[in-house]
């Protein structure tokens, strides 16, 4: 789905008042019927990481982190089965699984000897029972199923979801018996920046394709919608470097993007929100050698 500035505006704008839930998700599919719930949910994902970057810094002040604490003591005191810490969270506008690892870390201060590690916090939150707490172990569990935008269970959908695509674009590929290397050949040459696809021909040299003109020596598959800010932060962090060592190439942004930001074709980067179908290997057209 490819979105004007205009309406990719109009959706972000709806997003500002609205708190990170399933629910706010469905009103969203109401609000937008034509737009795909795919689209939406990573749009509205996006959108809410950019604010609680905004606000980050202010929920982790040694007067916060002390308030919120004492509350959820407070809280667990009077009805340990309530949903203290996701209540919490909703009402102060951060992430659940965020304000979960607030509480955690400090409860940890306090209860053991020495400063709890990151890998330690991080295989906590993974599976609360390693929580020595049981009030606060399912307290951090009710944050991390009731989050849809931060946490390690977002983060096992999001990394399933890459790789899902990244085997689909794969299946296409073959399906036009188009030869390529993989980014785990790629690095077993010695690439440490790869796409995730490079296009060759079976004497290992680089196959271009044309796609609407424009050749292509790369691919790489973003399970995402492509907005300002994530697509100028890939073009720094990878494409322009995809670019200098591999030539022009081609970025598919499943979940679509914004159609502005297609404005380096000449320069050598083309996206797509699905694999092209009018591709033709340069080899089919001309000789050869």
């Amino acid at each position: 789905m490819i979105l004007t500035k205009v309406q990719y505006d109009e959706i972000a704008q709806c997003l500002v008042s609205v708190p990170p839930t399933r629910q706010s998700l469905r009103k969203l599919k109401q609000r937008f019927p034509s737009q795909s719930q795919a689209t939406l949910l990573s749009i509205f994902s996006q959108e809410y990481q950019k604010h609680i970057k905004r606000t980050h810094a202010k929920h982790h002040t040694s007067e916060a982190i002390e308030s919120y604490y004492q509350r959820y003591l407070n809280g667990v005191g009077r009805n340990g089965a309530a949903p203290v810490l996701l209540e919490l969270a909703n009402e102060v506008d951060y992430a659940p699984s965020l304000m979960a690892r607030i509480i955690l870390e400090r409860f940890l201060q306090e209860h053991e000897e020495t400063p709890p590690s990151k890998s330690v916090i991080n295989s906590m939150l993974r599976d609360p029972s390693q929580i020595p707490d049981g009030v606060l172990a399912n307290q951090v569990y009710q944050c991390i199923v009731n989050d849809c935008c931060y946490g390690p269970l977002v983060d096992c959908i999001k990394h399933a979801i890459g790789h899902e695509h990244e085997v689909l674009l794969r299946d296409m590929l073959l399906e036009k018996n188009l030869s390529f290397l993989d980014e785990d050949q790629l690095r077993a040459k010695g690439y440490d920046k790869t796409p995730d696809f490079i296009l060759q021909v079976p004497v290992v040299m680089l196959c271009p394709l044309a796609v609407e003109g424009h050749i292509i020596h790369w691919i790489e598959s973003k399970a995402s919608f492509g907005d300002e800010c994530s697509h100028h932060a890939y073009l720094h962090d990878q494409f322009w470097s995809y670019w200098n060592r591999f030539g022009p190439g081609l970025v598919i942004y499943w979940y679509g993007f914004i159609q502005e930001l297609d404005c380096n074709r000449e320069r050598g980067i083309l996206l797509k929100a699905c694999f092209p179908t009018d591709i033709v290997t340069l080899c089919h057209s001309v000789p050869c050698p």
